[in-house]
């Protein structure tokens, strides 16, 4: 017979057992959370204190308040730099999501080569995005610019154009690098959204005589909009991140007119020794990235719910 100890014995092992499974996942999750805890949540936190207080690199700093916050705001070159990142991540996010949709299109498509096409289109993503932009700069030097070059040669400009040294073609140059970097992965989320496409719906329109842009704007367009919604929402927040292309590029110049809201922050913070006023400029973009990546994740959530 079982005695109760035994039946005791048993059922604690089974409750063991059941509790077992359940640690599993957290477990498994656990480096993810310690990864991102180190190298994003502590950061976080300290730009947080550091934005609220007179920190600089050479002594501790007093807590302020709000009043680095309030400071920026009277600075002409923050308020330059808040305008330079909003037309930089509209013009640049349109012109991204517009090249994507149309390579992803050509990349669609069956022709000789195709397989060896990808993998070119592929590669501005996947070149290191340093070693990538210190190329365009010298595409864009004032002198043995290969772009000035083949304007010339082809009688579209009369003189050499000073594309990193005046104001409106060294924001061309910004956007041009901007868009140039992100529109492989833009292609390779649209491409995904076109191959979900079912081929009958598509044939029942060109049968119906509905014209290529009719079957685009009509029947593709509304099938593949949630990957559209969340391709457009990834290059706003990469492009509103965008530090790499304009320290590189201009360094904020000519005259702070491509300077831009990460790079001004480093600045700042880092070379002009503010950490404090650095890490407020740096916050700025914040609750916008934040609202944005709450929106990315609530369309990704109800695509998997359908």
């Amino acid at each position: 017979m079982v005695t109760i100890a035994q039946r005791i014995a048993a059922e604690r092992a089974l409750a063991g057992r059941a509790r077992g499974p359940r640690l599993a996942p957290y477990l498994l999750i656990l480096p993810a959370g310690i990864y991102v805890l180190a190298l994003i949540g502590f950061p976080l936190v300290l730009g947080l204190w550091y934005s609220l207080t007179d920190v600089t690199v050479a002594r501790e700093g007093q807590f302020v308040g709000l009043k680095n916050f309030v400071d920026s705001t009277r600075d002409p070159t923050f308020r330059l730099a808040v305008r330079n990142t909003l037309i930089i991540a509209v013009i640049a996010t349109a012109a991204k999501i517009t090249l994507s949709v149309a390579l992803a299109f050509l990349m669609l498509g069956a022709f000789p080569g195709r397989k060896l096409l990808r993998a070119l289109f592929v590669l501005p993503w996947t070149v290191p995005i340093a070693l990538s932009t210190i190329g365009w700069k010298w595409m864009f030097h004032s002198q043995y610019s290969v772009i000035n070059w083949m304007l010339l040669q082809a009688g579209i400009i009369g003189e050499n154009i000073q594309w990193l040294g005046t104001p409106v073609a060294a924001m061309v140059a910004v956007i041009v690098v901007s868009t140039w970097r992100a529109v492989p992965f833009g292609a390779i989320t649209v491409l995904a959204g076109l191959t979900a496409v079912p081929a009958d719906v598509i044939d029942a329109a060109r049968i119906d005589g509905a014209g290529w842009w009719a079957r685009f704007r009509s029947v593709i367009v509304p099938i593949i909009a949630p990957i559209l919604f969340i391709a457009v929402l990834f290059d706003l927040i990469f492009t509103l991140t965008e530090l790499t292309a304009v320290y590189l590029l201009t360094g904020g110049g000519p005259v702070d007119q491509t300077q831009v809201l990460a790079n001004y922050a480093l600045q700042v913070g880092v070379n002009g020794t503010q950490l404090g006023q650095g890490a407020a400029i740096s916050l700025y973009m914040f609750p916008v990235l934040l609202v944005l990546t709450i929106m990315s994740l609530r369309h990704i959530s109800k695509r998997e719910a359908m």
